[in-house]
């Protein structure tokens, strides 16, 4: 089936319980794909996949490059990755730079702003410490995606939501349990 939704979450520090949570409360639909870019060291992921595969209804599948995005599952940036578009759709371009942080959430955030608007995009900037996901938030804004940024209330270190915040003052700042809600009405 074709994705005509995309749901991008960023998170660092405190991310992994935060993202645990929300996949327990996703119900997936069958038009959409879920990307989550999680600072942490590439040995952990296999760990940090399977942990959530546990978990949810549908695949958790750890990118690799040239990989083609499919509907109804859930993808785990094991390192920098773009998201293009090629004859097969969607799919995993890994990205050669080396940046500040990886699994890069403005990479990927970027890399889906610049996709031509044929899918609705919700992207998330969950916990962390830092600025990572805040000038791609912006740039996803721009193409009409809705922006969420984590609440001080509910973040376990408040520096990437409110840098994201700072930037785009017009994203919703939703606590974690309020951002399972608008996922599950996405």
């Amino acid at each position: 089936m074709e994705i005509k939704k995309l749901i991008l979450i960023g998170a660092s520090t405190g991310g992994p319980g935060q993202i645990q949570k929300i996949i327990k409360s996703m119900k997936i639909k069958m038009d959409t794909a879920v990307i989550i870019a999680q600072h942490m060291q590439s040995s952990y992921l296999l760990s940090f996949a399977n942990q959530l595969n546990r978990n949810c209804l549908v695949d958790v599948i750890l990118t690799k490059d040239a990989l083609a995005l499919k509907a109804n599952c859930v993808y785990i940036l094991e390192d920098n990755y773009e998201v293009k578009m090629d004859t097969r759709g969607l799919v995993f371009c890994k990205y050669l730079q080396k940046l500040s942080y990886s699994p890069n959430v403005d990479l990927l955030f970027h890399s889906v702003a610049k996709l031509e608007k044929k899918m609705k995009t919700m992207c998330i900037v969950l916990t962390g410490i830092g600025d990572d996901g805040a000038k791609g938030a912006c740039e996803l804004a721009k193409n009409d995606a809705i922006c969420i940024n984590e609440s001080e209330s509910s973040s376990i270190v408040y520096g990437m939501p409110k840098a994201a915040s700072e930037l785009n003052p017009s994203a919703k700042q939703l606590n974690i349990d309020e951002i399972c809600k608008e996922i599950r009405s996405f």
